[in-house]
């Protein structure tokens, strides 16, 4: 897959950071995931508020340390 640099003012990348559910997360992720969500609320709405909500209450445990790793996962899940 192509890469591509972009350009952004400081505060812009200030701003990103805040989105990042986590520390390695990538500001590809980070703009593809406000993407998704800047296309719901055209296309549903109703469903665009409760994702939104949604994914604030988890960015919220996450910041918290309320989660579950992967490892975790996988181990009560018996893989």
């Amino acid at each position: 897959m192509e890469t591509t640099t972009i350009k952004i003012q400081e505060d812009t990348k200030l701003e990103l950071d805040k989105f990042r559910e986590y520390k390695n997360e990538s500001y590809d992720e980070v703009i593809k995931k406000m993407v998704y969500i800047a296309k719901n609320v055209v296309e549903q709405p109703k469903l665009s508020k409760e994702a939104v909500i949604a994914i604030e209450r988890a960015r919220e445990r996450i910041k918290a340390g309320n989660f579950v790793t992967e490892a975790e996962a996988r181990k009560r899940l018996g893989f």
